[in-house]
């Protein structure tokens, strides 16, 4: 299952990668400093919005799907989560209201939380659909749905932006995209739900299991986003967008690789748990980890590298220096965050021990606020670049200490000491490497990095990667072969 799923899920990734990177390029364009600002506070509002009202209902898909055994509890499912879910979207609104009515907040301001929590239903909605197909196997589905989202959620936010429209364009750009695939989606997945009965018992173990993800994932996002917010008041708007905009490119860089390899690998750890046990789980978590660490670890070492010229390629000239100087902290913090989020969480959920999830993220979210309101204010932007760092590190350590018993996620230590020696090997070359600057400079060095890099993890077998090859070899060779039959 998690091969199917790396194979499967690689062409959403490639479509976010692309819609990420790009939104960073048009949007530090079309916006201005303090425009982008904006909608990095606006976006970090209408997230907690989200989190606290209906995620706990995808997280029940998510874990739950896979454990009704028959039809008839698939649809009581469904008629449980979809009821729940009609009643909630009307709490969003409210919360919202609530938030622009007593906040002193400017009007752009305003204006992009408006567009955000417009926007919070129909993506919800879409994304509880999607979590169906995922806890399914259904990959070419969820691939088909998201890449649609994904690429015309960009290019609408792009034209509306374009526009004129400011920092609400990309929020309702999003939303709009969610909009008109739920046309597509929501009459089947209501057939469903019509099929069964609400059933109370039912949203009781739900809610217990979900909502302390909600909070969790709340915790999260103000792990992520409380710098935002002092870097506003005790500097500026502009300030905001300069470190969103840094922040932006390193952690959308390997979170893209981290989104990739967790959503083929959670589901498939739940289902070696619940078919296979223990030793099932062990096997593929143990392949997950160890794909992690050999695709992300050189990947963030390689940003730290790069952050001058990738910087000032991707980034509008008026935020680029500063966002350059906050890539190389947060590609360190992203690298933890990413292996701690997609990877030693995965035991809480497996475990269903959510509560012990929201322990693990409040650790590091509690010491990342006292570190802000401590270097920002004396340090401003690399105050909140350290203070990021610092509390992904916590974090991993908090998770990994909190997971014990059967469902504990082991350490692929060997792979993590060869890709480590493979990672230092290319950072040596890299650092060798003339700094000329612009596109040029890219491109070279992410060459030379992923020459150095490949080699030297092939010669020390670095996660099995030579077996890895061979067979990814062999299945490029057996599907030309099949092609050229047919």
């Amino acid at each position: 299952m998690l091969k199917k799923g790396l194979l499967g899920y690689l062409p959403v990734n490639i479509v976010q990668a692309l819609a990420g990177f790009g939104s960073i390029m048009l949007f530090t364009r079309l916006l201005s400093p303090s425009d982008y600002g904006a909608y990095a506070l606006a976006f970090s509002v209408t997230s907690l919005v989200y989190l606290a009202c209906l995620t706990w209902i995808e997280a029940a898909m998510a874990r739950f799907y896979a454990a009704e055994k028959t039809e008839t509890e698939r649809a009581d499912l469904f008629a449980t989560l979809y009821r729940t879910f009609g009643v909630m979207m009307f709490a969003a609104p409210i919360v919202g209201g609530l938030i622009l009515a007593v906040l002193p907040l400017p009007g752009e301001l305003r204006i992009a939380i408006a567009a955000g929590l417009a926007s919070v239903i129909f993506r919800s909605l879409l994304r509880l659909a999607q979590e169906r197909r995922r806890a399914a196997g259904e990959v070419k589905g969820f691939a088909l749905i998201d890449m649609v989202q994904t690429g015309a959620g960009f290019l609408i936010g792009a034209g509306l932006a374009f526009k004129g429209l400011g920092a609400a364009a990309p929020l309702a750009g999003a939303g709009a995209a969610s909009a008109l695939c739920l046309i597509f989606t929501l009459p089947g997945e209501l057939k469903i739900a019509r099929q069964g009965r609400f059933q109370r018992h039912r949203l009781i173990a739900y809610a217990s299991y979900g909502l302390p993800v909600s909070l969790s994932l709340m915790m999260s996002l103000a792990l992520a986003t409380t710098d935002r917010f002092v870097l506003a008041g005790y500097l500026n708007e502009a300030a905001v967008g300069a470190y969103h905009a840094g922040y932006s490119l390193s952690n959308r860089t390997l979170d893209v690789m981290f989104v990739w390899l967790g959503m083929a690998g959670q589901p498939a750890c739940i289902a070696a748990l619940e078919r296979g046990g223990r030793e099932a789980l062990l096997r593929t978590a143990t392949d997950q980890a160890s794909m992690m660490i050999l695709i992300a670890l050189p990947a963030s070492v390689g940003l730290m590298l790069v952050a001058a010229p990738l910087a000032h390629f991707m980034v509008g000239p008026a935020l680029a220096d500063r966002a350059a100087r906050v890539t190389p902290w947060i590609a360190a913090g992203a690298f933890l965050s990413g292996m701690t989020t997609h990877y030693f969480n995965t035991a809480f959920t497996l475990a269903r021990r959510t509560r012990l999830l929201f322990v693990a993220i409040a650790i590091p979210a509690a010491a990342n606020l006292g570190l802000v309101l401590w270097l920002v204010p004396r340090h401003g932007l690399d105050g909140a670049m350290w203070a990021a760092a610092a509390s992904y590190a916590i974090g991993m350590a908090a998770s990994i200490a909190l997971a014990r018993g059967d469902t504990a996620l082991p350490i692929p230590w060997l792979t993590l000491g060869k890709a480590g020696a493979a990672t230092a090997a290319m950072a040596l070359a890299l650092l060798r490497l003339p700094s000329g600057g612009g596109l040029g400079e890219l491109l070279v060095k992410a060459g030379v990095g992923t020459a150095v890099y490949g080699v030297v993890a092939l010669a020390l077998d670095a996660g099995g990667a030579r077996g890895r090859l061979a067979t990814a070899l062999s299945d490029l060779r057996g599907r030309a072969a099949a092609r050229t039959a047919a």
